[in-house]
């Protein structure tokens, strides 16, 4: 499975203890807004409303102020700022495509804060449309397999529930399915007992390109710095790197 989503899975448990959690809850509650403005304010009904919801709470974001960020995204609450979503594409060394979910009230400084990302850390901006072929929207429920049933078991149950399949991803499984299903999946498992440790809509690569050794470090140091903008709420890419060696980088 993508490195992408082990990174993803190491960089989360990192971040449940990390002392910039103002900075992360204010990115997940603008994820929320965003989602309840575009799609209602249903959580059943709004499976991207669902996702954000769901990632605000695996970090501990208040209910009060979730449900405060889905007022002012419906309009029931007038204060905060107008977010667009955009996206930028561009390449990481070794040509790793990286896709930028962005949300932001200044579309000039987030380009630029991403322009200057990407020359630092010796990546390639490029142009739109340029690597957004190369990643398919999914739901993604990932699963420790540490507490996870045997793989059959664990195959069965997600495809009852109407997932399309199930990678290894070394030290957790992960459940693909479509954006409109990721939620019935993971009640599915929960309801069999199983522990969901994730559960959220992303964006999946169709291939993957291997990376290791220093070159490893140069794309996650990219990554780590889109990341830390405050308005990027998501970087995905394709890179394949093996988890030994994003744990120790």
């Amino acid at each position: 499975m993508s490195g992408h989503s082990k990174w993803a899975t190491i960089k989360r448990k990192k971040e449940a203890t990390d002392a910039k959690r103002s900075n992360m809850y204010a990115k997940l509650l603008r994820a929320v807004e965003v989602a309840a403005r575009e799609g209602g304010g249903n959580i059943d009904g709004n499976m991207t409303l669902a996702s954000a919801v769901e990632k605000a709470k695996s970090f501990s974001v208040p209910n009060d102020n979730i449900e405060r960020a889905i007022k002012r995204g419906t309009g029931d609450d007038d204060g905060g700022a107008r977010y667009e979503e955009l996206f930028y594409e561009g390449y990481a060394p070794g040509g790793v495509a990286l896709l930028i979910e962005v949300l932001t009230d200044n579309r000039n400084r987030t380009g630029q804060e991403i322009r200057h990302a990407f020359t630092r850390n010796q990546g390639n901006l490029g142009e739109a449309g340029s690597v957004a072929w190369q990643f398919t929207r999914k739901g993604l429920v990932v699963v420790d397999k540490a507490v996870a049933p045997n793989e059959d078991q664990l195959l069965e149950l997600a495809l009852e529930a109407g997932a399309e399949d199930l990678r290894d991803a070394e030290s957790s499984w992960d459940i693909i399915a479509q954006p409109q299903d990721f939620k019935t999946v993971q009640q599915a498992l929960e309801q069999a007992g199983v522990p969901v440790y994730s559960a959220e809509i992303t964006m999946l690569p169709e291939t993957l390109i291997p990376v290791d050794g220093g070159e490893a470090k140069q794309v996650l140091n990219l990554i780590e710095a889109l990341d830390e903008l405050d308005d990027v709420q998501a970087v995905y890419a394709n890179f394949d790197i093996p988890e030994e060696v994003m744990a120790a980088l």
